[in-house]
């Protein structure tokens, strides 16, 4: 089973569920924490390979799939007894919470998803093809990096790029290998996400200076009933680590309503 860490308000409160993206680990919700178990429990799992799964025993896998992954999320849940949660995703996250919702609609009380990966532009697969070619040749590491700064390139986002940066130093250069190999199967995936609407409550926090995102995400949600959409000005990807206090509020007021 993933590595998880649960914070209880009480027994009766609701859950608020936080998945990290590739590379990260539950360590990047730390300015998160304190706000939000006022009001909920709080659970934080570490994706396989990824913080403290890293050292776990699971099932050993040559190629990841979003199902699986997913299903690792949602036996934590079961595990837990926890029914139903709020979810809130960064980056790669995101993805993995609108696949466990298209398969345990029931088990998904709203979505937060922040910094959401809905479409890949063309600097994105122009990126991912690089990678692809490069991934078993130059250190995982400095690959990372390069992506890193390719998303996250202006200097207000230089603290988001060192935690997640200092998080992926600890994964495995094989472990690296299988989620890059997962993202960059991802466009089908994303191009049924885009389609396909769901009715549960769904909000898209999303930073103004996110560019290779934001335009997907600006256009799905002119398209979807149930989403909506707020940007958080002079704020990149990583909008809960660049903007702790706005993303906080905005995702409390989300969910009190």
């Amino acid at each position: 089973m993933l590595h998880f860490t649960t914070y209880t308000q009480n027994p009766e409160a609701p859950w608020v569920t936080f998945v990290h993206g590739a590379g990260g680990s539950s360590a990047i919700w730390f300015r998160q924490i304190r706000d939000f178990k006022k009001s909920f429990n709080v659970l934080l799992v570490d994706l396989r390979g990824h913080g403290k799964s890293k050292n776990h025993v699971y099932e050993k896998l040559k190629k990841y799939s979003f199902d699986v992954i997913g299903d690792e999320v949602v036996e934590v849940l079961d595990h837990l007894k926890i029914k139903q949660s709020h979810f809130v995703g960064i980056s790669l996250g995101t993805i993995i919470i609108r696949e466990i919702t298209e398969r345990y609609p029931d088990r998904v009380s709203s979505m937060i998803l922040a910094g959401a990966i809905m479409k890949l532009n063309i600097r994105g697969q122009v990126l991912i093809r690089l990678g692809i070619l490069l991934k078993s040749v130059i250190p995982y590491l400095m690959l990372y990096r390069l992506f890193a700064f390719i998303i996250m390139p202006r200097k207000n986002h230089k603290a988001s790029r060192y935690l997640f940066v200092q998080e992926a130093k600890k994964l495995y250069q094989k472990e690296f290998i299988r989620w890059f190999t997962l993202a960059a199967k991802v466009n089908p995936l994303l191009a049924f996400f885009r389609i396909r609407e769901t009715s549960i409550p769904t909000l898209y926090l999303m930073g103004e200076e996110d560019y290779m995102f934001l335009p997907s995400i600006t256009k799905l949600v002119s398209n979807h009933r149930s989403a909506k959409l707020v940007v958080v000005p002079s704020c990149g990807h990583v909008v809960n680590v660049e903007k702790p206090e706005e993303f906080n509020r905005i995702a409390l007021e989300f969910l009190a309503k």
